[in-house]
C-alpha cells in the first residue's frame, strides 16, 4: 500500500493530506504536540466538511498544548466512560421496568403503567431519583390538578414513591433527597341507599334479564364484598355446608372467610355453574370491569349517576348494619374484611345514633312503668 504524502504548512506542528473526491481534491489537516512527555497526533479537520484552514489547525493545538481542550483519544474515552455510565444508571425508566417485572399481571400493575407512561415518563425517564429536585414534583403537582381530580393526582404521586421505595429496597438506586408531599384528599364518602331506593333496586334487579350482573348486585348487597373479590369468586370458594365464603387475598391481604347468609346462599344456588369462576363473561372468561352491565340497572332504579353501583352497595350492606344498633363496629370490621378499625370508624355515627334511639325507647318504657 502506498505511503500516503504529508504537505508542511507555514504552521509548526500543522500538516495536512490531500484526498479525492466528487468536488475534486480536499485537504485533511492533522496537528502533532506533546502532552506529558507523550507525542501526539491527530486529525484537526477536513478543509471543506469542517471549513479547517492551518491557522485554525494550529489554534486547536495551542489549546491542546495549554491543557484547555482534550485530545481526540480523551475525547474518545470520556465519551465511551459516559457511555458507560449511562448504561449502568438506574434511571425511572429502568426501574420501572424492574418494578413491573416483580409485579404479578393484574389490573393494578396496568393501571400503575397507564399512570407511569403518561405523567412520570415524560419527565423523569432519564433521572435518577437522587437527581430530582423538589420543584419538578411541585411542577408536576400544580400540572396535574388542572385536569385530574386530587384523589387521581394522589395516586400519581403515590406511584412515584412506590417506584423509589422499590428500586431502595433492592439497593438499585439512591433516595430521594427530600419527602414528597402527598395531596390530602377527603375519601370518606359513604354512599348509602334510603329505604325507598332499595327497594326500587332490588326490583330492578329482580326484573333485569343479565343474570351475572344481577347476582352480582344482590351479592354485594348480602355479603358487602368488595368488586374484586366478587370478579375472583370461584366456586371451590364457597362452603355451602359450613355456610363460608373464604375471600382470597382481599386488598392483597391474607386470605378471610366471611359468613354465608340465606339470601346470599339462595343468590349461589340458583346461580348458573359454567366455569370454575362463579361469574363469567359470555366469552367464559372472568369479569374486570361490569359498569355497562350494571348501568342499565341503577338506571332502571332511577338511582343517582354518581352512585357506584358495586361500591356503594358495599357501603349499603356496613351502613344498614351499623345503623341497626345490633352489630358492633369489631364485627362489622371483620365482615367487611378490614385490616384495622380506621377505615370502618366511617359507620360509627350510625351506630350511635340507632343507640341513641334504643336509649331513647329504654327511658320512655321505664317512665311508662
Amino acid at each position: 500500500m502506498p505511503k500516503i504524502k504529508r504537505y508542511k504548512t507555514n504552521y509548526p506542528g500543522v500538516f495536512y493530506i490531500e484526498t479525492k473526491n466528487l468536488k475534486g481534491k480536499e485537504r485533511t489537516y492533522y496537528i502533532r504536540y506533546r502532552r506529558k512527555g507523550n507525542l501526539i497526533e491527530e486529525k484537526a479537520g477536513r478543509q471543506y466538511q469542517d471549513d479547517m484552514s492551518p491557522a485554525k489547525a494550529a489554534k486547536i493545538r495551542g489549546i491542546r498544548i495549554d491543557g484547555e481542550d482534550l485530545s481526540n483519544n480523551e475525547k474518545r474515552k470520556r465519551l465511551k466512560a459516559e457511555k458507560i455510565a449511562e448504561a449502568g444508571k438506574m434511571t425511572f425508566a429502568r426501574l420501572w421496568k424492574e418494578y413491573e417485572t416483580n409485579k404479578p399481571d393484574s389490573k393494578a400493575i396496568k393501571t400503575d403503567k397507564g399512570r407511569f407512561e403518561k405523567y412520570l415518563l415524560p419527565i423523569f425517564e432519564n433521572k435518577e431519583p437522587h437527581e430530582i429536585i423538589p420543584l419538578e414534583v411541585d411542577r408536576l403537582r400544580v400540572t396535574l390538578l388542572k385536569t385530574l381530580k386530587p384523589q387521581s393526582v394522589k395516586h400519581v404521586l403515590a406511584l412515584l414513591k412506590r417506584i423509589v421505595n422499590f428500586g431502595i429496597s433492592r439497593q438499585l438506586c439512591q433516595n430521594i433527597n427530600f419527602k414528597i408531599e402527598m395531596i390530602k384528599v377527603d375519601n370518606k364518602i359513604t354512599e348509602d341507599l334510603n329505604h325507598e331506593q332499595l327497594q326500587k333496586l332490588l326490583i330492578a334487579i329482580d326484573n333485569s334479564e343479565d343474570i351475572e350482573a344481577a347476582n352480582i348486585m344482590k351479592l354485594a348487597l348480602f355479603t358487602g364484598m368488595r368488586r374484586g373479590e366478587i370478579f375472583k369468586l370461584k366456586w371451590d370458594d364457597i362452603d355451602f355446608d359450613r355456610r363460608f365464603i373464604t375471600i382470597r387475598n382481599p386488598k392483597g391481604g391474607a386470605s378471610e372467610k366471611i359468613p354465608l347468609n340465606d339470601q346470599a346462599q339462595q343468590v349461589l344456588e340458583n346461580h348458573p355453574r359454567t366455569s370454575d369462576n362463579v361469574f363469567v363473561r359470555s366469552d367464559g372468561k372472568p369479569f374486570t370491569d361490569i359498569r355497562r352491565r350494571v348501568n342499565p340497572i341503577k338506571q332502571a332504579a332511577g338511582l343517582p349517576d354518581n352512585f357506584r353501583a358495586l361500591h356503594g352497595l358495599r357501603h349499603t350492606f356496613a351502613s344498614i348494619l351499623a345503623s341497626s344498633g345490633k352489630v358492633d363496629l369489631y364485627t362489622l370490621q371483620k365482615l367487611l374484611t378490614h385490616k384495622s378499625p380506621v377505615m370502618t370508624q366511617r359507620y360509627a355515627h350510625l351506630r350511635d345514633d340507632a343507640l341513641k334511639k334504643a336509649a331513647d325507647i329504654a327511658g320512655k318504657l321505664i317512665i311508662a312503668a
